[in-house]
């Protein structure tokens, strides 16, 4: 066990310089040193809790949810009722108090009519999402349980914390903490940020896009008083919009919604150099927009976002390459954003902020200081305790202990994680756990050469036997590492992912380093005794 070709001992050398040089410029960044531009430059970020940042609780609505599943499930029986052959007219529509009800226009066609929307009522399977009940012969009602709405809560809550995560990843932040928090909750926290209102602006916008035909029937004077006629609803001009103050009436059904868009791009229209949005959909939603504007050529079809009407431009003629223009009066900024927003997909339920702090750095720093200072102060009480307990074999171990330190730090680095507060506390724990196995190595020598075995042997089944239950302590504390890491959030991943990598370099550096340095000595020194 103690010898080292040369080849392993370069590898060795060369592992821990490797990630001690990714170390450097973390430190350099604590200092007023600057770290050389043309150098590579990883660097350790740092949570909400050390460089400040927005912390916001945003929640949904549990009714929109149910209305939106209402709607849906309007389209979809309208839909089928209206494909069936013979075709199957209905009438006398009400999705009034939650329920979607409607007449038969020919009560005998009951059955068909049933064994058609069955179908359109299963879900997962897991649960049931719908109840269907026939009155007075001919009256359908569907009705929304209550175990389905919980089950579609929970999946619109998972997309929008989905839609959450890819939107604040596009800002370029790093490390943000995203999680659930009850049934319509979600928690986010992005360090470093410096514009907390445009994180609001940018997760409080819901990105539903639709392309809807304009209702050409509807009377001027009744859409300003609020009336739509059968089978229309009203949206009003949005502020940027050049009909701000005016609404229009749009046909409530058909229409296209932007879920089957693939890209959104900020652009600048050629024509009237004005900052525009670029969408393009998928195959399916190409197809469908492509249908819709073949069908209506020289009619109006209105653009609206998140219930305002961006535009009501006229097709012209077909749009079949699958594309199409946003525009509104936007600025470069709110054009990027939509994009952005349009990109990552719409929120399936309207999000709003009910709580927002804001972190200062100066806290963070502080923490800094002080856990630093925690650290420095434990590290020199260890190293002194050491040095005086094993002599050389303790200096053996203070240097591997900084080793490890600057190890922790380059891996750090290089991986891109995020230190945190209780990372700190990691840190403090690694320099316990890396000494404690210098500890047991010692003592085992110590053992050995009490025991009457010669130097070399007694050095060499230290190592062997204080090795097995380093192992064994580490790999329980790796265990319970991982388990926090998968199972926590925020700063108690980032105090696992520190712990993780600690407990690497701890034994790389307390066992294969030490070993390496203490065989090199004995092969160069051959002492008879070891003072221990």
């Amino acid at each position: 066990m103690l010898d080292f070709s040369p080849w392993k001992k370069t590898w060795l050398w060369l592992i821990t310089a490797v990630a001690i040089a990714a170390a450097l410029p973390s430190i350099f960044a604590t200092t007023d040193l600057r770290w050389p531009e043309a150098l590579p430059n990883p660097t350790v970020n740092l949570g909400l809790d050390l460089a400040g940042g927005s912390h916001i609780l945003l929640e949904a609505e549990q009714s929109q949810v149910a209305a939106q599943r209402l709607e849906n499930m309007e389209e979809a029986v309208r839909g089928a009722l209206r494909q069936a052959e013979p075709r199957i007219r209905i009438g006398d529509v009400s999705t009034r108090d939650g329920q979607l009800s409607f007449l038969l226009d020919d009560p005998s066609q009951v059955d068909r009519a049933r064994e058609i929307i069955l179908p359109l009522m299963d879900g997962t399977g897991l649960v049931r999402e719908w109840d269907l009940s026939v009155i007075d012969s001919n009256r359908f009602v569907l009705e929304q349980t209550s175990a389905g709405l919980d089950q579609a809560v929970t999946d619109a809550m998972d997309s929008a914390t989905e839609v959450v995560r890819k939107r604040i990843d596009a800002l370029g932040t790093r490390e943000p903490t995203i999680i659930r928090q009850g049934d319509t909750r979600i928690v986010v926290q992005v360090p470093g940020l410096d514009d907390p209102d445009a994180l609001k602006a940018l997760l409080g916008q819901t990105a539903k896009l639709e392309f809807k035909l304009v209702d050409q029937t509807a009377l001027p004077t009744d859409v300003e008083q609020g009336r739509a006629p059968p089978g229309s609803q009203i949206f009003p001009f949005s502020e940027e919009s050049a009909f701000a103050g005016t609404s229009l009436a749009v046909e409530r059904l058909g229409g296209i919604r932007g879920d089957n868009l693939i890209n959104a791009q900020q652009s600048v229209d050629p024509q009237t150099n004005e900052p525009v949005v670029n969408i393009t959909f998928d195959q399916q939603g190409g197809a469908r927009f492509a249908k819709l504007t073949t069908e209506n050529v020289n009619k109006p079809f209105a653009i609206i976002l998140d219930g305002e009407v961006l535009s009501a431009p006229n097709i012209n003629e077909p749009i079949l390459g699958g594309t199409a223009q946003i525009s509104g009066s936007f600025s470069v900024e709110t054009a990027n954003n939509l994009a952005i927003s349009l990109r990552s997909g719409a929120l399936p339920v309207d999000l709003a902020v009910i709580e927002e702090r804001t972190v200062g750095p100066d806290l963070g720093a502080d923490s800094i200081r002080k856990g630093t200072l925690a650290m420095m102060i434990g590290s020199v009480a260890v190293i002194a305790l050491m040095i005086a307990s094993y002599g050389r074999f303790g200096i053996y171990a203070t240097i591997a202990l900084v080793f490890n330190v600057l190890m922790v730090l380059g891996i750090m680095a290089g991986l891109n994680t995020t230190l945190t507060l209780p990372g700190i506390a990691g840190f403090v724990l690694t320099v316990g756990a890396a000494v404690d196995a210098n500890v047991l190595i010692n003592e085992r020598i110590r053992e050995e050469r009490k025991r009457g075995r010669r130097v070399i042997a007694a050095v060499e089944n230290g190592y062997k036997e204080a090795t097995r239950a380093i192992y064994d302590a580490n790999i329980t504390n790796f265990i319970a590492g991982v388990l926090l890491f998968l199972f926590g959030s925020g700063p108690i991943r980032g105090f696992a992912i520190v712990l993780i990598i600690g407990l690497f370099t701890s034994v790389f550096t307390a066992v294969v380093l030490t070993r390496m340095w203490v065989a090199g000595w004995l092969r160069k020194a051959r002492p008879s005794d070891l003072s221990l």
